[in-house]
């Protein structure tokens, strides 16, 4: 009888019960942003921009967003962040932020720091913990319960400077994780604990038939490899021949539909994919169940979220803010309409826009799916191609020629009204006629792509090579592994990288 894995199912359905039942109302938020401002007002940001001003009117929300312009990253750093990386207290939350998320960037760009305080910590671990109690609605039999955790991440290993300490996030977390939940973690500490992405996946290989595997998390690029790899190296039908309790699979990061046949081929029985949306700046969501579509906004979680419609009113042709205060709340968002996100956190974040494009599919629920990037879009003579376009096109392609297409990129060529696309096949492929069915599926989907394919625009170019490719570029630029992403859309210096790394291939 295992009674371990008994007391976690029962545990599990109890703590889903009393949290979920809790309403969803927007004041939740509103009460969020009232007591960040409050616990800021003191910092020199919240000097700056009148914090105790804002508190003292009537309407909280819209005096905040007077008073604070919206930011990126970059003029963050300049303004706020430098000072308080360099040790400086009291300047964005109060006191010193002594640790730092090292954020995977885009492919070329450097490593972003990200502060990490202790409130942004507990937030992590109650949302961890919840996440994990929606697992009772799965019907999970017992034996999962007692099953381990394997989470395909970056390394825990952590950087100490004079003023602060950097790293992974995970290896952040790691450090205020109980010992209990470290025992139902894998790969364990001297694997986590690698920068060498082909190194841990060796390891991890190697230590798999070991191993009883419940959940696995991490993005699906590397998680998909390391089970082929482990299907090969051991001769096995599935991974299911020695992880036999292997039901449920977490990922984020990148859309996983062009994914699941690849999935597919290596699992034996049924698995439980759910999408979750943890970046270093926070956890937004995540998808409480594979019956709902979407993510479920976190709304009581350390967050006042924001969002700005994504079109001509509110940005240029270059994907650059055109008022740096104008946004909505969420009371006043609808329903499949494209948004960027905005946040204010716990961990001294203000107005911070993280680039990335949600549509609301629920606005009772407020429950998200993720459609793109702001700069994963591409817009060379107004043909305002965005990231759900381009995933769109694909999947129908693939499913026409009944192949999978798991890594593909696309960008301008410079100095020509022209789009190069690169898509990987493993199998012979007439480029032609797969480029064609793109085009014509973009043209159905976009009109504004379709207006400028009949007069400026030239038709695509493609170029197929082997799905390794790319996974051997990433290694190339030292982004292989973790929470790494191939770029769908790439930009110049992006490009140039790409190019040179097949001009020497």
């Amino acid at each position: 009888m295992p009674i371990i894995g008994k007391f976690i199912k029962k545990t599990t359905e109890i703590t889903y019960k009393r949290l979920f039942n809790k309403n969803k109302e927007f004041y939740h938020q509103v009460i969020t942003l009232v007591k960040l401002v409050e616990k800021a007002k003191k910092t020199k940001l919240g000097r700056q921009y009148n914090f105790q001003n804002i508190l003292n009117d009537d309407d909280v929300i819209e005096a905040f967003q007077g008073n604070v312009p919206i930011t990126n990253y970059d003029d963050f750093h300049e303004e706020w962040l430098k000072d308080a990386i360099e040790g400086n207290r009291d300047i964005i939350w109060p006191g010193r932020v002594r640790h730092y998320a090292l954020s995977s960037g885009t492919t070329g760009s450097p490593s972003k720091r990200i502060p990490v305080t202790t409130q942004m910590i507990r937030s992590f671990q109650r949302t961890s913990f919840k996440q994990l109690s929606s697992l009772s609605e799965l019907d999970l039999s017992e034996e999962f319960f007692e099953a381990s955790f394997l989470a395909v991440g970056g390394s825990t290993q952590l950087v100490k400077h004079p003023t602060h300490i950097e790293g992974d996030l995970s290896g952040i977390l790691k450090k205020y994780t109980s010992p209990v939940m470290s025992t139902f973690a894998k790969p364990g500490e001297k694997i986590t604990r690698l920068k060498s992405w082909n190194e841990k996946l060796e390891l991890m290989i190697q230590k798999a038939p070991e191993w009883n595997i419940g959940i696995m998390a991490g993005v699906p690029s590397w998680c998909i490899l390391l089970l082929e790899k482990i299907i090969e190296r051991y001769e096995l039908k599935s991974i299911h021949d020695i992880w036999p309790n292997f039901k449920v699979y977490v990922h984020g990061g990148v859309f996983m539909k062009p994914y699941l046949k690849r999935f597919e081929k290596v699992i034996g029985q049924h698995v439980f994919t759910l999408d979750t949306y943890l970046a270093s700046e926070g956890y937004f969501a995540y998808q409480v169940s594979p019956n709902h579509q979407g993510m479920d906004l976190l709304i009581k979680n350390g967050i006042f979220f924001e969002f700005v419609p994504f079109n001509s009113d509110y940005f240029d042709d270059s994907g650059n803010l055109r008022n740096k205060h104008r946004a909505l709340a969420l009371n006043e968002i609808e329903s499949n309409q494209e948004y960027t996100i905005v946040i204010s956190t716990n961990a001294g974040l203000w107005r911070y826009m993280i680039g990335d494009l949600v549509k609301f599919i629920n606005t009772e629920t407020y429950e998200i799916v993720i459609s793109g990037r702001i700069k994963q879009y591409l817009s060379l003579v107004g043909e305002h191609l965005s990231l759900e376009n381009i995933n769109q096109a694909i999947d129908k392609t693939a499913l026409q020629f009944g192949q999978e297409i798991s890594e593909f990129c696309l960008h301008p060529i410079e100095g020509v009204l022209q789009h190069h696309w690169y898509l990987g096949f493993d199998e012979e492929m007439k480029s032609d006629a797969v480029m064609k069915s793109i085009d014509e599926e973009l043209c159905r989907l976009n009109d504004d792509y379709a207006s400028v394919r009949k007069s400026i625009l030239l038709t695509p170019k493609i170029t197929i090579i082997r799905t390794q490719k790319f996974y051997e570029f990433m290694e190339k630029i030292g982004k292989s592994g973790a929470q790494h992403k191939v770029p769908r859309v790439m930009n110049s210096e992006q490009a140039q990288q790409w190019q040179q790394f097949l001009r020497e291939d």
